[in-house]
Parts: structure tokens; sequence; C-alpha cells
């Protein structure tokens, strides 16, 4: 049976929303602009306090629309926009705000994400690879916060002693429903993205039906990221330790099988600053207007990027970002990178304060403004300026979304394309 899934779009407040058709909520019809706002621990709505409410759609036509969702949320390009919906909403309160709540049929979200994540002009082959990836990840993220709950154990992402903190991102925000609508999960914006092409994301979410990635009798928690840099990072080195068989090392490239062991600080400084051949390693404007929307493609340089920080300017950021006084930054020393070159724990030496930071995510939303491409980076120091030189856009875990697109132009099917990034994987139907 197709599962429900429920989608955090945004909490504040006070949220404003229009019902384009009936919808019903109370035992009542209610259309047309409504707005809730956070008073008293509750939720009030035409001058009457509620704990939660539910707006089910009277038919599969109608639609909400939320008004200035925030996406991008953190990255270089956020900003507020409003979005569409099919499927039920859900308010609720929580963390002293108003949370919207999206309730839709699993392939009715997959469109959406696929059409979200990237461009609809993708091959149909890519397409049905992320429909796979999609419906796998989601239903495994389902499962492990099933198993959380049922473990009565507190999941944490963040360790710290005095001289480290490390910290990772995954599940810690979604307690009240199962993946929020960011990059943080998967990029979701409901029917906003409805394109000419929407009949061909259609077609590889139907041609893929219930499919997902199988190891070991469970789902694969099938990752993805932009771009890998040439070769795929491990889930262990991003998230919590555990070892997927799955998410492994791997040479992005059909021709080129030898993997410098970039967990060596020399290995990994040769293959940061080269720029050897990869799937993913294109120019090509019609490959990445494939996986990169409008604004993905503000983002010029990502298989490999520099940034000059001026030292003062590099010591004021890392003060704000981390809230650590590290005074003059003096030295970033690379501790612990991963396969693909990312680093997993770096050093900041500052005339105050010396701290390793980790996991990827963490280094990366402390060194940038938003955050940087990835954290496959060198690190170049002359008097007054540090050099970052880096490799890839995102944390680089399972399948590389540019790579994939060359794939499919070269004329990989999904399968060959999946099975090349989730080593050791079977496609299977789950419904």
């Amino acid at each position: 049976m197709e599962p429900e899934v429920s989608v955090g779009i945004l909490a504040n407040k006070e949220i404003s929303f229009v019902l384009d058709k009936e919808y019903i909520c109370l035992d009542n019809e209610v259309t047309g602009k409504n707005t809730v706002s956070y008073k008293y621990g509750l939720i009030l709505w035409n001058e009457n306090l509620y704990k939660e409410l539910l707006f089910i759609p009277k038919n599969e036509h109608a639609s909400f629309t939320l008004k200035e969702v925030t996406i991008g949320i953190n990255f270089h390009w956020e900003r507020k926009e409003d979005q569409r919906f099919q499927g039920a909403l859900r308010l609720i309160v929580e963390n002293d705000e108003i949370t919207a709540i999206n309730l839709i049929k699993t392939e009715d979200y997959l469109t959406s994400v696929i059409s979200s994540e990237m461009s609809a002009t993708a091959s149909l082959e890519l397409l049905k690879a992320h429909a796979v990836i999609s419906r796998s990840w989601l239903l495994a993220q389902i499962e492990k916060n099933k198993e959380i709950v049922a473990a009565k154990e507190k999941y944490t992402t963040f360790t710290e002693t005095g001289d480290e903190i490390i910290r990772w991102y995954d599940r810690e925000d979604h307690l009240n429903f199962d993946v929020c609508a960011d990059d943080h999960c998967q990029r979701y914006q409901g029917i906003t993205r409805a394109s000419a092409n929407i009949d061909t994301v259609k077609q590889a979410i139907k041609e893929t039906r219930g499919q997902v990635l199988i190891s070991g009798n469970k789902i694969c928690d099938a990752r993805f990221s932009k771009c890998c840099g040439g070769v795929v990072e491990e889930f262990q080195n991003c998230w919590e330790d555990i070892k997927y068989p799955y998410l492994v090392k791997l040479r992005d490239d059909e021709n080129a099988t030898d993997i410098p062991d970039l967990t060596i600080e020399t290995e990994s400084v040769k293959w940061i600053e080269s720029c050897p051949p990869a799937f993913c390693n294109t120019q090509d404007k019609g490959i990445l207007a494939q996986v990169l929307n409008n604004y993905d493609q503000e983002t010029t340089s990502f298989y490999r990027w520099q940034l000059t920080y001026q030292q003062e300017e590099l010591s004021a950021l890392i003060l704000k970002r981390s809230g650590i006084d590290f005074g003059t930054i003096q030295e970033l020393i690379p501790i612990q990178r991963g396969t693909s070159g990312r680093l997993v724990k770096l050093k900041i030496v500052g005339s105050e304060k010396t701290m390793i930071i980790g996991k990827e995510l963490e280094i990366r939303r402390i060194l940038s403004t938003s955050h940087l491409y990835s954290s496959a980076f060198t690190v170049t120091k002359t008097d007054d300026r540090f050099i970052l030189t880096g490799a890839g856009w995102g944390h680089g875990v399972g399948l590389c979304q540019i790579g994939a697109a060359v794939m499919g132009e070269k004329g990989y099917s999904y399968d060959k394309i999946l099975l090349h990034y989730y080593v050791g994987a079977s496609i299977e139907k789950s419904y």
C-alpha cells in the first residue's frame, strides 16, 4: 500500500495561506484566504483558539498556497516565495510557533521532489533514477524514525569536549513530521515548479512506481548531492558512525578505476588542486540545466572552486558563525579527511583559543556566510590571507546528480546509473 508522507513546510508566528477550492476543517467547508497566528501557546484562527487544525481537500484537484515560504535556508540563494501544494494542510504548535505540514501520498510527493531537486528537462533515465533514490531515502527515513521512537533512546547529533565540537545535521529537527521541505532533506516545493515537461516527470514516477534500493533486506538510505568532485564520499564521514556497504568510495568515471587514498593529506591536496576526469567534470550548459534550477545556476564553479578570505574577515566570520571567540585566526589545519578528500575534522587555531570542529556540514557552515560548496578543500595561508581551494558541491555521498545527468546523456539506463552509485544494492518493489 502506498504510504502517506508528512512534510514540514515552514514555521512562523503567523502564517497566511489560500485554499483555492473547498477544504473541510472542523466539519465546515473553508475556502479562500486565511491567516493563523500564535497566541497563548495555541493557534488563533477566525477569533478562536485551537491546539491544531487540519484542512482536508474535498477532491483531489484542490490545492492550497502558503505565502512567503523560505527556500534555500542558510544557502547563498536563500529567498522567500509563495508555494502551492496538493493534499491536506495540518497546522500544529511547536517551539512557540505554528508549523505548517503538508500531508500527501508518496508518489505525489515524489513528483514534486523530482521537479524541485532538478529541472524537469532532465533525461527520462535520470528522472527515473532520481525517483527511485528519492523514494528510497524517504521510506528509509520513515523507518528510521520508527526505530528511534521504539528504542526510546535520545537521538543525538552532537558531541562536545573541551577542545572538540563534532556535529552533524540529519533527523534532529523533525519530531512531528517525516521530512522537511528544504535541502536539509529533499527539496520539496509542492506543485510550484510544474512545467511544460511535468509529463516526463510523471512518466518517470509511474514507470518506477514503488521501486526502492535494497541492501541486506533493508531499504537503502539513498543519499545524493549535487557534485561529488570526482570521488564519492562515505556515509559515516558526514553523519553518524554507521558504515553502509552501498555507500562506499568510488571513482565517478567510466574509464578510471584507480582511487588515490584521499584520507592522506598529500594525496588529497594533489587531487583537489588538479582537475581529473569524472562524470561530474562537465561545463556542458545543456546537461547542467537538467540538474540545476535557475537559482542553482547562479553558481558556476563547483567541480573545482576557490575562495579567498582576509585574516581579519575570516576571524570575524568564524566568531559570528560559531559563537566562539578564537581571537585572530592563525591557522586552519586539516585533521581528518574522508574518502573523497572532504574534511571530517578541522583544527581552528586562534590567538585566544584552539578547537577541532566537524563534521563536514559544520565545517562548511562555520567557514561561510551560508555554506561552503563542500568541505573538500585545501588551505593556503599568506601573510594576511587564507585561500581555500575546493572540490565538489555538497556532501558527496551516494548519487552525484551532475555525474548521473552526464551518464544519462551517455545512454546509461536508470538501473545502471543507480548501481554505479549504490554499490551492491538491488532494485525491488516495496508496493
